[in-house]
Parts: C-alpha cells; structure tokens; sequence
C-alpha cells in the first residue's frame, strides 16, 4: 500500500519517491497544500473507485496516516 501512495505523491507534488517515507510529513516535509491533498484524494477516490470522507482527510498529516486509513478500510489500491 505505502508503494502506491509513494508512487501517487511523488507524481502530484512532482517529488523524488525515495524523499517520501511513512513518516514523511504531508505538508511539511513535503510541501503539500491542502489542494495538493485534496487532488491526491481525489486521485485515489477516482482511480479505486472509493470515496474518502471529509472527516478522515482531516486526520492525515503523514504518509502514514493515509496508508493505516486506506488500510483499515479494505482498500486495496
């Protein structure tokens, strides 16, 4: 799960993939906006076919965040 994530970030905030760790802070290790998090969710939901509510996006603040979220969920991206 981490790889894909890795690979989605890397792509949206045009960043090297071995930069971004689990315990890589979304914004402030990597430089995400809250646009910049809103279009990867929005990238993820799109491309699986899942819907990520308002009240998790709040949550996230590391790689890790997300990963353990798409985990709990079933996920499998």
């Amino acid at each position: 799960m981490f790889d894909k994530v890795q690979a989605i970030l890397a792509k949206q905030l045009r960043l090297d993939p071995a930069k971004i760790t689990l315990e890589s802070e979304i914004k402030k290790d990597l430089g995400a906006d809250s646009l910049d998090i809103l279009q990867l969710l929005m990238r993820i939901e799109d491309q699986y076919g899942i819907v990520i509510p308002d009240k998790a996006l709040a949550t996230f603040r590391t790689v890790q965040d997300v990963v353990t979220y798409l985990e709990q969920e079933g996920t499998s991206i």
